[in-house]
């Protein structure tokens, strides 16, 4: 019975130490480009959170408007009667519900670009290494 020693060539011709080399350089590729994926998902979520960030600034800034507006039309109710304040008063319930709609849509957002992991290439790594452990069971 003969050994075969690490630096025998398998059955396509090559050693054990280059067949290493190979795995080592190929773990050494699939870890680089898994954190180049990573940086790129964490990177999408931070874009969507920043978008739901400036749609919840911009429901504030058009509800102050609409309570400005609010507040111009009681003064016209008080001063003008009914024709001035009705279409002030429309038109403030109009940036009112604006606001809302904007404020609703900022928030799921934000609130799905929370919190900011890369789900996707923790996945996909996992994946990676089932099939690494799998393939050295054979």
């Amino acid at each position: 019975m003969t050994t075969a020693h690490p630096t025998d060539a398998n059955e396509n011709g090559r050693s054990t130490t280059q067949l290493v080399r190979d795995v080592s350089n190929q773990t050494s590729h699939l870890l680089r480009a898994e954190a180049k994926l990573a940086v790129q998902e964490v990177t999408a979520k931070a874009k969507r959170g920043a978008l739901g960030g400036g749609l919840v600034i911009a429901a504030a800034v058009t509800a102050f408007y609409g309570g400005a507006a609010l507040i111009a039309a009681a003064v016209l109710v008080v001063a003008l009667g009914l024709p001035f304040w009705a279409a002030t008063l429309i038109i403030g319930g109009g940036l009112i519900l604006l606001a809302a709609l904007l404020g609703l849509g900022g928030a799921l957002l934000v609130r799905k670009a929370a919190p900011p992991t890369p789900d996707d290439t923790i996945t996909s790594v996992r994946t990676d290494v089932d099939t690494v452990k799998e393939g050295a069971r054979r």
